[in-house]
């Protein structure tokens, strides 16, 4: 049973978390797009401590001309403030939004600065439309940009840019890869993620992404609310979903009208 579980939250995983390259290196925007450089890359402030990593990691290797971190307060900002100040207690988070905790941690981990911070925004929704206006404002234009989000939100943020964005390459890069293994009746996570959500968490969160990305009266998509491109959600992914659900029917993530 609880292996059936691990696989269903791997399903959802892999669905929700897209990565369209293995590793922010130049070697493989060459092979896969012909692209020296992105033109612009975005880490979004709903990511875990890890995004800080992957930006830092991505910025050392050249992959983009222009970095910008994205989010104000959202729903997982508080959990975000905690966890960076009790493994970093040198950097005061208290009251500080998404963008600016993490410019704050690759400056005191790495000696890097983004180019650019957008700190007002507080949901997936506004986190692409308050992008793309800093990006007019700052006269930043994109043919190419990569993406990089918490891995529960990767694929609704991909939906969203695409909603307002269709004559640029979008490049999905979440932020951590996890993969949920049972043993003993209990579900870990294979690999050490630094600033990982707790199971329980990682679970609601996933669960809430497929009626949000449903493409039909009371999803995001056209049909629905109109927040973000259609997407296609395979059987596979419907099927781990419903059977989740039957587990955990209780932890599907309601919508908050602030952070929704």
């Amino acid at each position: 049973m609880e292996k059936r579980i691990a696989e269903c939250i791997n399903i959802l995983g892999r669905f929700c978390g897209k990565r369209d390259v293995e590793n922010l290196l130049v070697s493989e925007l060459k092979n896969k797009y012909q692209l020296e450089q992105a033109d612009v890359m975005v880490l979004f402030g709903g990511s875990i401590m890890c995004g800080g990593d992957v930006l830092a990691t991505a910025m050392k290797n050249n992959v983009a001309k222009k970095y910008v971190i994205v989010g104000g307060a959202g729903h997982t900002t508080e959990a975000l403030r905690i966890k960076v100040h009790e493994k970093f207690p040198d950097i005061i988070t208290d009251g500080l939004t998404e963008a600016e905790i993490f410019e704050s941690y690759i400056q005191y981990r790495y000696r890097l600065h983004a180019d650019l911070l957008e700190c007002n925004s507080t949901n997936c929704g506004n986190n692409i439309t308050y992008l793309l206006d800093l990006l007019r404002k700052n006269n930043i234009a994109f043919h190419s940009i990569i993406l990089a989000q918490d891995a529960t939100m990767q694929h609704r943020m991909e939906a969203g840019m695409r909603k307002y964005v269709t004559d640029a390459r979008i490049i999905n890069f979440a932020t951590y890869q996890a993969n949920v293994v049972a043993n003993n009746g209990q579900l870990y996570y294979e690999n050490d993620i630094l600033g990982m959500w707790d199971m329980e968490r990682y679970v609601s969160l996933l669960m809430g992404e497929i009626p949000r990305l449903s493409d039909d009266a009371d999803g995001y998509g056209p049909n629905g609310k109109n927040y973000i491109a259609h997407v296609e959600i395979p059987l596979e992914v419907k099927m781990a979903f419903a059977e989740l659900k039957a587990t955990y029917g209780n932890m599907v993530r309601e919508a908050n009208p602030l952070y929704a």
